[in-house]
């Protein structure tokens, strides 16, 4: 069997050098390899898993957009599952389909087969999603949170009132089908006669419940003293935040209250305490030549490169898919953020703390004092920050930020306006990148349709000849809206010499 080493250096996902630095921490640590390619950095779990993968002959998945089944599930009992380490995925004529993180785990294919009396498929999934899939399908299938909502929303209507904890036990489980839809956004928007609650799912907003107006105060009241709100306040706008936990997974939430004529409007912003999954650049979405372009960036001594776009748009995603692109061995990586969406060992995290005085602009100051090379600033967001990233660009750092802007050139003209001198400006900004996220359509009910003309002429305009496309016509693994998962878009600004005679 070829070793794990050499096919992730085959693959391209390592270096020699990272592969020795990685063997002399495991001689003092102890773990295994795998493990121990993740905690520096070197490789993500997603990559250790194709690598596996490849070397056991099996077949690897993502569990997004991958669908867990409720029938999968209930085949196997949770204990067991837990105890044996593999999750069921699907079950069809009988075969059960199951994920591993272990591909040499033979107890769990020979129970499959001793329960079900055929040979499971076999797939590999990388740790970190094992996990959390493991505990949230079980959770969800033993807690069905459309069943439970029901029976309150029954109950209000009967009594006419939100009694006792049915507010509280309302806010929770509508905060649980957040998490469990993957929304990035609960709306709770009052009306004369009811309460709508719509999540933000992949960038769209989606209907999700309606409820009695009766529970209205209750689930604002309880929504207010989870994030130490003023509960009395209801003629003025109030910001907080508080941390939810499902299964012992926290979750961070943001919540802005706002009054409206009905009442006061609430959005909660979730936010996964424990990150997401690292991706390369060639990964996220650009074409070759783009993501080729991008690398490039990120190899410069010196300068800074700017993220562009809207709230929730991946700019924090791309920054650190680039990080990876760093030789992060022979160079030192400090970051400051808010909050720390991924934690690197051979990078130095900080997060800002607005409450004890700690924010960008100081953390940028000090930042120079630690012998930085690269710089990641979260987001210049005031006119210290951006002077003090534009002086660390000057002076032999790459600086590495985000900033809030529609497009890459309209990242100039905010700079001016946060009064940044012009000459240093030109002299040391290198690039400008902006992105969006964009919703795929469902690998699970896609169609192949014809193009209308209004289409082949659409396409034809940009050199692409068409007569049919693929939609999704909707299903109950996308909730019925032809669309699972987002992939990036992006415009790459290079300043070269005429644009920084411009500037």
């Amino acid at each position: 069997m070829e070793k794990l080493g050499d096919i992730l250096l085959a693959k391209g996902f390592l270096d020699h050098r990272a592969l020795s630095i990685a063997m002399i921490q495991q001689e003092v640590t102890r773990d295994t390899l795998g493990a121990t390619l993740i905690k520096l950095g070197f490789v993500t779990p997603a990559e250790l898993a194709q690598g596996l993968a490849e070397q056991w002959g099996l077949e690897y998945i993502a569990f997004n957009p991958y669908v867990i089944t409720d029938e999968a599930l209930k085949v196997i009992p949770q204990e067991l599952v837990e105890k044996l380490g593999f999750i069921p995925l699907d079950i069809e004529n009988g075969v059960l389909s199951i994920g591993v993180d272990q591909p040499y785990n033979v107890l769990a294919i020979d129970t499959v087969t001793k329960i079900t009396g055929f040979a499971p498929k076999v797939y590999v999934v990388d740790t970190d999603s094992f996990l959390n899939a493991l505990e949230r399908a079980y959770f969800f299938l033993q807690n069905p949170v459309g069943d439970r909502m029901a029976a309150i929303i029954r109950e209000i209507k009967t009594t006419g009132t939100a009694e006792g904890n049915a507010g509280s036990a309302l806010t929770d489980l509508v905060i649980m089908d957040g998490i469990r839809k993957n929304a990035t956004d609960i709306h709770v928007r009052p009306t004369q006669d009811v309460l709508h609650i719509f999540y933000r799912v992949d960038g769209v907003l989606q209907y999700g419940h309606c409820i009695p107006v009766a529970a209205f105060s209750s689930i604002v009241s309880r929504i207010k003293i989870l994030s130490s709100l003023d509960i009395s306040e209801q003629r003025l706008p109030q910001d907080g935040s508080f941390r939810f936990t499902v299964r012992n997974r926290h979750y961070d939430i943001r919540v802005s209250t706002v009054p409206t004529v009905y009442g006061e409007n609430v959005v909660m912003r979730l936010l996964s305490g424990s990150g997401g999954s690292l991706m390369r650049i060639d990964k996220l979405g650009f074409d070759a030549a783009n993501a080729a372009r991008i690398t490039a960036l990120f190899q410069k001594p010196s300068g800074i490169v700017l993220i562009t776009g809207p709230t929730g748009s991946g700019k924090t995603t791309t920054l650190y898919a680039a990080l990876r692109e760093i030789d992060l061995i022979e160079r030192n990586v400090i970051t400051v953020e808010d909050p720390v969406e991924y934690k690197l060992s051979l990078i130095r995290h900080t997060r800002v703390n607005e409450k004890a005085g700690y924010g960008f602009a100081i953390a940028g100051r000090n930042f120079m004092r630690q012998d930085p090379d690269v710089m990641l600033l979260g987001e210049i967001r005031d006119e210290e920050t951006a002077k003090i990233a534009i002086r660390a660009s000057i002076t032999g750092h790459l600086v590495l930020a985000t900033l809030h802007t529609n497009d890459a050139v309209t990242a100039i003209p905010r700079l001016l306006d946060l009064q940044v001198d012009r000459f240093l400006m030109s002299s040391s900004l290198l690039a400008v990148m902006a992105q969006r996220l964009i919703r795929k359509i469902c690998v699970y009910c896609k169609k192949e349709y014809a193009l209308s003309r209004h289409e082949i002429d659409a396409f034809k305009a940009i050199d692409i000849t068409l007569s049919s496309a693929f939609k999704g016509i909707g299903c109950p693994k996308c909730n019925g809206t032809g669309y699972s998962g987002r992939t990036a878009i992006g415009e790459i600004l290079i300043v070269d010499d005429d644009i920084r005679e411009m500037i």
